[in-house]
């Protein structure tokens, strides 16, 4: 050591650190502000909340460890530890073994899926016979079918002007699904794989769509049987090699409400706007000479969320539904299948989001009817119980969504959420850190969001009975 340098004093030190307390303190006290500031933009009154208790409290340790005669070392020690901790977190770690991709065991026949037993009319002959085939089924149906129903005035979550509104996007659906399929025309149009995938992505983010991706189309992507319509009853054959599958964004401010009737509005219009765009999609594609089907809702031959999967959309998680990079479920989805040759994307398999799901159970908790499973996911995929489900929505008249609504998938695409993602897709460690501070911030059960003021509380309201 050259003897003309300055030696450190005591005093220089205990200066330096009384420094760098105070900064972290202010760092600490800013975070909090912005997290208050985004839960406020974002309507969490419950998390705004939180937040500013944090940016009032969190700078405390900080500040008292800098005024009072602690000894240096501890000042050190915290410094050093809050500095530490988001490296620790965020060190990349990857995933636990035990959480591969779960491929479908079979084809699912669609006459079981609780929508087509729901289409069921009583005393016909296609009712006779399906009880016939499926005796099992009888008494849960009977169940379901003893309550109010979807959109009924009897239901528990009835309020007329958003359940009649509901009602209308619906039929607006029923009149897209006559232009699903149709003849390709002449001549047609040859375009390289390449461009025919650039095209098709690009007009359907123009069209409105959240995110798009293309596979191969599999046979355990195809119901087996067809459970609804005029071909009831028949077997699924689909030779389109190619399928384009969609996400569209549901709203978060409205599905905060769920499970009032705002959230079953919200659902009905972005079935409405996905089928929109696989209608269209697939008749220019048939203008282009090219053979496509659009399988939007009640008009489906492929489960969408397997088909959404292979094409790189997301993963299935805990609740059965697609789970997207940015959005988690809160989306619904569209399929287009054609001939028109296409590049395939790469498969939506992640396994930190099945480790995140297997962690996180906060819609299981929720469920009003405990229809999804708790426990470790099985070999397969995690499976609700759907008589249970849609026994709920006959009670209460809407399609629930609690579920989505508490997700912390679901948060909004931002720059505070993505972070979280990037790091829930990066550590073990930070899955389960961001698990018990998305706990803290919004709280394990989450009430739902006010209804918005343009539509009447139910609460508020007198509604006369029907005769």
């Amino acid at each position: 050591m050259d003897p003309t340098d300055p030696v450190p004093t005591p005093q220089l030190t205990g200066i330096t650190l009384i420094i760098g307390l105070f900064c972290i303190a202010g760092a600490v006290g800013l975070l909090g502000l912005w997290l208050a500031c985004v839960s406020h933009r974002e309507e969490e009154r419950v998390a705004t909340g939180r937040a500013l208790w944090l940016a009032l409290l969190g700078p405390l340790p900080f500040l008292l460890t800098a005024l009072l005669p602690l000894p240096a070392p501890v000042g050190w020690i915290l410094i050093g530890v809050t500095l530490g901790l988001p490296m620790v977190l965020l060190w990349p770690t990857g995933t636990p073994r035990g959480f591969a991709a779960g491929d479908p065991n079979g084809r699912i026949d669609e006459r079981t899926v609780m929508f087509s037993r729901a289409a069921l009319e009583p005393g016909t002959e296609r009712f006779e016979a399906y009880y016939q085939e499926f005796p099992g089924h009888q008494a849960p149906d009977d169940h379901f079918r003893s309550l109010a129903g979807l959109m009924s005035p009897r239901a528990g979550k009835f309020e007329p002007v958003s359940f009649a509104a509901a009602a209308g996007t619906f039929d607006t659906v029923e009149v897209l699904a006559q232009l699903i399929q149709g003849q390709p025309h002449t001549p047609r149009v040859d375009l390289t794989p390449a461009a025919a995938t650039r095209f098709v992505k690009g007009w359907t983010l123009k069209m409105g769509a959240l995110d798009c991706g293309i596979t191969a189309l599999k046979a355990e992507h195809l119901y087996s049987v067809k459970g609804r319509g005029e071909t009831y009853g028949q077997a699924i054959d689909l030779d389109h090699p190619h399928a384009i599958a969609f996400t569209v964004e549901m709203e978060a401010d409205t599905l905060g409400t769920a499970p009032e009737g705002p959230t079953l509005m919200e659902s009905s219009q972005q079935y409405l706007n996905a089928g929109r765009i696989a209608v269209q999609l697939a008749a220019g594609l048939r203008r282009m000479g090219w053979e496509a089907e659009a399988h939007i809702d009640a008009n489906y031959k492929v489960v969408c969320p397997l088909v959404a999967r292979d094409a790189g959309l997301g993963e299935i998680g805990r609740m059965g539904l697609l789970m997207t990079p940015r959005l988690g479920p809160r989306v619904r989805l569209a399929v287009v299948t054609t001939t028109l040759p296409l590049e395939h994307d790469r498969s939506g398999h992640d396994p930190s989001v099945l480790h995140f799901c297997s962690l996180c159970k906060k819609c299981a908790d929720i469920c009003p009817v405990e229809a999804i499973p708790d426990g470790p996911r099985p070999d397969q995929r995690w499976q609700i119980d759907s008589e249970a489900c849609f026994s709920y929505w006959c009670a209460v008249g809407t399609d629930c969504g609690q579920c989505m609504r508490v997700c912390p998938y679901s948060h909004p695409d931002s720059l505070l959420h993505n972070g979280v993602r990037w790091g829930l897709r990066r550590s073990t460690l930070f899955r389960h850190v961001a698990l018990r501070l998305d706990d803290l911030l919004y709280g394990r059960r989450p009430a739902p969001r006010p209804v918005p003021p343009w539509l009447p509380e139910r609460s508020a309201r007198v509604v006369e009975k029907q005769q």
